[in-house]
């Protein structure tokens, strides 16, 4: 496709994604009146969906968003900044590749990023689960192998689930907790009880790689060598590996499901190599020498004003954006609300206005890049202006006397002139500072027993946080105005994580991504359950019974209604609780990329760029001479 051709599909894609958004609407209306008993009843089905029917019938040919007749073949070549020690992205040991979970190993079923929550049969042939979704069964795919030949079987998935659930990453654990029992019902046959009510859990059920159990027999999975490559089922394996230096994956040439229609048109490239750089500099440098085939921009100034290379000027690389529907998540500073005087939301209040958004939003992004106004902007499912009403407002309403202003009236985050300045704002900022009992002594803001605030920002060394550095820089000078020393600590990821783990700061960089369904990820986020647990993902340490309860709705709503009411007043409580001093959305995917790629320009999904995109449905395709 000619570029022209690609800036006219550009502009209609927010069309495209209206009445998609129609048509599934009146999907789960249709569905609501009478669900099939194909879907309703325990019956065995190809697919799954949150709420309503999957979009794509039993027999349907491929996903919506792959080209079935891409060209195979070629490499891709990939950067990461950082090195790594394992090559087991499952256990809890250890730094992987971030890419090796998704393009190594498979799982029972395999979501379409067409559709908000449906999945579809992967090494599972079938799914089947009552209507109240108390338990669900699985029937393996007879022809299913590993990358070794060896079929995969219901005794594989029993100890892939036990071994994750107990010994495996963090992000594996919370779902274990969930399961009464596990057990095989058929030579085939898998089922999986829950012990709670949550409709979500047989969709996260289909979702757990999938291990080969004899491999782990005279091993520790928990404390696996770095030559202990886990065996998966997946299009591509771990051919060769430098450690910090590059990892190879290899198209499996016997790969088992390359007729399945979920596998036309994805996996397409021989070969997927990563280049590991030591910082983002040098691997920027080597994608403008052409060491990379692509290189994605999260920045929209850089986008739109060093892009402009030798190689983007012959044609050799092309800038393409890829739009999207999802929420935009919450990306920001969070404050540790554990510590003393961030626990006091007048504080936080006060730190949210002294944050002159507009001014840096200019200075680093061109004011290119919109601001996340709540945790589901840019969605339906956030948050709607002015004062809760309807099924949002009576579900806000028991909880009224513990919610925080603006919850139930509505709330903005504060804005600024756009100067440098920023008077009005620090001028509010103080005044909130002065009723929670600080105030400005000598030049410095002090308290009540008289210690001066200052307030420690942890930062990791990586190349997507280094705009974070410059945001605290400016935000700096901003808090001396109020006499708030700021201290930024920028340490490697190792020693971080470390400190996080034990919630060692005051204020860190935070990036929570979150989906069109959101689910149990929110009890980690946002749960008072999780406040206090070491490593936990709920850096604020908000303990809300409104979001607890909130939560619980959102995971035991049987309609899609029901749903978004409980999303949105969640929203409500989450961004005007001033936990997070929210930065620029990521409102659309930028990737610089050599000109041979390509991908399927006219059915792009919903949620959008990520791994399900790049590199799984690109292709290489050679310019004709």
């Amino acid at each position: 496709m000619k570029q022209g051709s690609r800036g006219i599909v550009a502009k209609l894609k927010p069309i495209f994604f209206h009445i998609r958004r129609r048509i599934f609407a009146g999907i789960v209306a249709i569905a609501t009146l009478g669900i099939p008993a194909f879907y309703a009843a325990a019956e065995p089905a190809h697919g799954i969906a949150m709420y309503g029917a999957p979009d794509l019938p039993p027999d349907f040919v491929s996903l919506p968003y792959a080209n079935a007749g891409a060209p195979e073949g070629g490499t891709v070549v990939t950067g990461n900044v950082g090195g790594f020690d394992t090559l087991n992205p499952f256990a809890l040991k250890g730094r992987a590749p971030w890419q090796l979970r998704f393009l190594t190993h498979e799982s029972l079923m395999a979501r379409s990023y067409d559709e908000p929550f449906t999945l579809y049969g992967l090494l599972a042939e079938s799914i089947e689960t009552p209507e109240d979704r108390s338990w669900v069964e699985f029937t393996l795919r007879e022809e299913a192998r590993f990358s070794d030949g060896s079929p995969v079987t219901v005794e594989d998935v029993i100890w892939s689930y036990e071994t994750l659930g107990t010994t495996g990453d963090a992000r594996y654990r919370g779902f274990w907790t969930a399961v009464d029992r596990i057990e095989a019902t058929g030579p085939r046959r898998v089922r999986l009880t829950f012990n709670r009510q949550d409709r979500e859990l047989a969709l996260l059920a289909g979702l757990r790689p999938i291990l080969k159990r004899a491999q782990w027999e005279d091993l520790d999975f928990a404390q696996a060598r770095l030559e202990d490559v886990p065996i998966g089922s997946a299009p591509h394996v771990v051919e060769i590996y430098e450690v910090n230096r590059n990892i190879v994956l290899r198209r499996n040439p016997d790969y088992w499901g390359s007729a399945l229609p979920l596998r036309q048109g994805i996996a397409n490239f021989d070969a997927i190599r990563i280049e590991i750089y030591a910082d983002s500099t040098v691997m920027e440098e080597a994608f403008k020498a052409g060491a990379l085939s692509y290189l994605r921009e999260f920045n929209a100034e850089r986008w739109a004003t060093q892009y402009d290379f030798p190689a983007v000027q012959s044609g050799q690389v092309v800038k393409t954006e890829i739009p999207h529907a999802k929420p935009s998540g919450i990306t920001g500073f969070v404050m540790n609300t554990r510590r003393t005087p961030l626990g006091d939301w007048r504080v936080r209040n006060a730190l949210l206005h002294a944050f002159n958004f507009e001014f840096v939003n200019d200075t680093l992004t061109g004011g290119r890049q919109p601001r996340i106004t709540s945790y589901f902007s840019n969605s339906e499912l956030g948050l709607q202006e002015g004062p809760a009403e309807g099924q949002v407002k009576a579900l806000l309403e028991p909880f009224s006397d513990d919610l925080l202003p603006g919850a139930l009236e509505g709330y903005t985050l504060p804005q600024s002139d756009g100067t440098k300045r920023n008077r009005g704002n620090i001028r509010a900022a103080m005044a909130m500072l002065n009723e929670a009992g600080w105030q400005v002594v000598e030049g410095k803001l002090v308290g009540e027993a008289g210690a001066p605030l200052v307030l420690n920002v942890l930062l990791q060394q990586d190349a997507l946080l280094a705009q974070a550095r410059t945001y605290m820089d400016i935000y700096a000078q901003a808090l001396e105005r109020l006499g708030i020393e700021l201290r930024v600590e920028t340490i490697d990821s190792a020693q971080y994580n470390a400190r996080v783990a034990e919630f060692d700061f005051d204020i860190t960089f935070m990036r929570r991504a979150l989906t069109l369904s959101p689910g149990n990820e929110l009890r980690s986020y946002f749960g008072s359950d999780a406040a206090d647990q070491p490593g936990s993902r709920n850096l604020m340490g908000m303990t809300s019974p409104a979001a607890d309860a909130l939560i619980d709705t959102i995971l035991t709503s049987a309609s899609r209604e029901d749903f978004v009411a409980a999303v949105r007043a969640l929203d409500r409580v989450l961004i005007s609780g001033r936990y997070v001093i929210p930065i620029h959305q990521y409102s659309v995917g930028r990737i610089a990329h050599k000109a041979e790629l390509r991908y399927p320009t006219q059915n792009l999904p919903i949620y959008g760029d990520g791994p399900w995109f790049l590199p799984n449905v690109w292709w290489f395709e050679a310019e004709k001479q």
